[in-house]
C-alpha cells in the first residue's frame, strides 16, 4: 500500500500539475495532450520523440516546460557535420601564464543539462547519434578515461520532421527503443490557429512563476516507482506488448500478417510507469486499465515495425495499435 507520506504527495503533485498548465498556457496554445505526455515521461525518468512539422512551437514549448520546472535547458541543432564531441564535450590545452605549463582541461558540452532538446535528430550521421543515446541510457559521459556525471533529473526530447526525410540518417530500431514515448505533435484546431496567430503579432509579455525544482522532480520520480500496481495490470500491459511480436502464438492474425518485428520488454514497462504516473498527476493512488491504455499508443508508435503487406493495405501503426485494444482486453 502507499504510505500516507506518499497519498499527501499524490495530492500536492495534483496541484502542481494543474498550476503547471496554467503557466504553460500563457505561452503555448493548446497542445494538451502532448503536455501531458511530456510530463508523464519526465516523471517516469524516461525520453521522448517528438515527430511534428516545423513550426508547431515544439522548441518555445519545451524551453518553457524547463523555465517552469526550474531545470537548466540546453537545445542542440543536429547537422550532418556535428561531431560527438560537439554534444559530450572536448578537451583543450590550456597554459598556465604564471609557469609557462601546459596540460589537458575537459570543456563540458551541452549535454550537460537537465533538459536536451536535440533538435532533428535524424539530420546527424550514426556516430553522432550513438553519442546522445549512450547519454541517455548511461546518464554520464566518458571522455579522455574519465567518467562525468550527467545533472539529475536529465530529459532527452529529441524532434523529427515526418515529410522532409532526404539526406537524413533514421534511428535504427535499438536505439528508438530507448525512447520512452513518441509524440506525435498534430496541428492545432483553428480556433487555436486564429489565437496563436493573434497573440503572436502583438507585443505581449508574460511572467513564468517557477512550479518545481530538480530536487523536487527527483522526490516526484522515486513516489512514482513506490507506487503500487496489482499483477492484473501488470499481465494486461504485457499482454499488449507480447501481441505485437508475429511468431508469439498467442499473437492476432492481424499481427502476423502486417508486422515485421514488434516490441520488447521496454515497451511493457514503460507502459506501466506512465499508467502509475498518469494516476497520480490525476490524484489518483493507483492505476487502472485506462492509464494503461493511454500510454499504449505512444510506447508502441515506434516500437512497432511494419511488414510488406502493411505498406500495401495502407496500414501504419496507429491501426495496428487500436485493433490491438480492441483485441487485448484486461482480466480480472
Amino acid at each position: 500500500m502507499i504510505e500516507n507520506n506518499d497519498l499527501r504527495s499524490v495530492e500536492q503533485l495534483r496541484e502542481y500539475y494543474g498550476k503547471i498548465r496554467s503557466e504553460i498556457g500563457k505561452v503555448i496554445i493548446g497542445q494538451d495532450k502532448v503536455i501531458e505526455q511530456l510530463l508523464i515521461a519526465l516523471l517516469s525518468s524516461g525520453h521522448c520523440l517528438l515527430v511534428g512539422v516545423p513550426g508547431l512551437a515544439k522548441t518555445l514549448l519545451i524551453s518553457t516546460l524547463a523555465n517552469i520546472l526550474d531545470l537548466k535547458f540546453n537545445r542542440i541543432q543536429f547537422t550532418p557535420d556535428l561531431m560527438p564531441s560537439d554534444i559530450t564535450g572536448t578537451e583543450i590545452i590550456e597554459e598556465d601564464r604564471a609557469t609557462g605549463s601546459r596540460s589537458f582541461k575537459y570543456v563540458k558540452g551541452p549535454v550537460f543539462a537537465n533538459v536536451i532538446l536535440a533538435d532533428e535528430i535524424n539530420r546527424t550521421p550514426p556516430k553522432t547519434q550513438a553519442a546522445l543515446l549512450q547519454a541517455m541510457q548511461e546518464h554520464e559521459v566518458t571522455a579522455a578515461g574519465e567518467t562525468y556525471k550527467l545533472e539529475e533529473p536529465f530529459f532527452v526530447l529529441a524532434t523529427q520532421n515526418p515529410i522532409e526525410q532526404e539526406g537524413t540518417y533514421p534511428l535504427p530500431e535499438a536505439q528508438l527503443d530507448r525512447f520512452m514515448f513518441n509524440i506525435y505533435v498534430d496541428y492545432p484546431s483553428e480556433s487555436e490557429e486564429q489565437k496563436i496567430v493573434k497573440t503572436t503579432t502583438i507585443t505581449q509579455t508574460y511572467s513564468l512563476h517557477k512550479i518545481l525544482n530538480a530536487k523536487e522532480i527527483i522526490g516526484l520520480q522515486q513516489l512514482v516507482r513506490r507506487v503500487p500496481v496489482s499483477d492484473h495490470l501488470v499481465q494486461y500491459a504485457v499482454e499488449i506488448a507480447r501481441s505485437t511480436r508475429p511468431n508469439d502464438p498467442n499473437s492476432p492474425d492481424f499481427i502476423k500478417n502486417w508486422v515485421s518485428w514488434g516490441a520488447g520488454p521496454r515497451a511493457s514497462q514503460y507502459m506501466i510507469l506512465a499508467a502509475k504516473t498518469r494516476a497520480i498527476l490525476d490524484g489518483r493512488p493507483t492505476p487502472g486499465p485506462e492509464d494503461v491504455r493511454f500510454a499504449t499508443l505512444p510506447v508502441l508508435r515506434h516500437r512497432i515495425v511494419t511488414s510488406f503487406n502493411a505498406e500495401a493495405d495502407g496500414v501504419d501503426t496507429t491501426v495496428i495499435v487500436q485493433k490491438i485494444l480492441e483485441t487485448v482486453k484486461p482480466r480480472g
